[in-house]
């Protein structure tokens, strides 16, 4: 008989009407990305554009994990909105570095630091010289 594993917990609060703060608790892999896809799914549905997602209970993801972080990320920047990891464990960190995810998808060590990168105004793209 097969040894259950601890389910994902996915908690999600809204620090502002637009934020969608997502903490994530238990292993994020090819049985739990579903869950983990519904959740932020229905944020963006309620018209949430930008995520926070608090990594810090993670101890393992794979590349389902990886991969909805990437879809959300791509959905958001079209709103326009954004991404951001938080504190992710040190198993976790190794493989965002690894795969370039850590390049394209902001870590921030603390919610505080998150939603100052929220505020930030982004950079418009220069217009080119005529």
């Amino acid at each position: 008989m097969p040894i259950a594993q601890d389910p994902l917990s996915v908690e999600v609060t809204l620090p502002r009407e637009d934020v969608a703060l997502v903490t994530v608790e238990g292993y994020l892999d090819v049985d739990t990305a579903t869950e983990f896809q519904h959740h932020l799914a229905n944020q963006l549905h309620h018209g949430r554009r930008h995520f926070l997602l608090d990594l810090s209970a993670v101890p393992f993801m794979d590349s389902s994990g990886m991969n909805i972080i990437l879809r959300v990320y791509q959905e958001a920047r079209e709103l326009p909105g954004s991404v951001h990891i938080i504190s992710p464990t040190p198993a976790v960190r190794r493989i965002l570095d690894l795969t370039g995810v850590s390049i394209t998808v902001p870590v921030s060590e603390s919610v505080d630091e998150a939603l100052e990168r929220v505020d930030r105004p982004q950079a418009a793209p220069a217009e080119p010289e005529v």
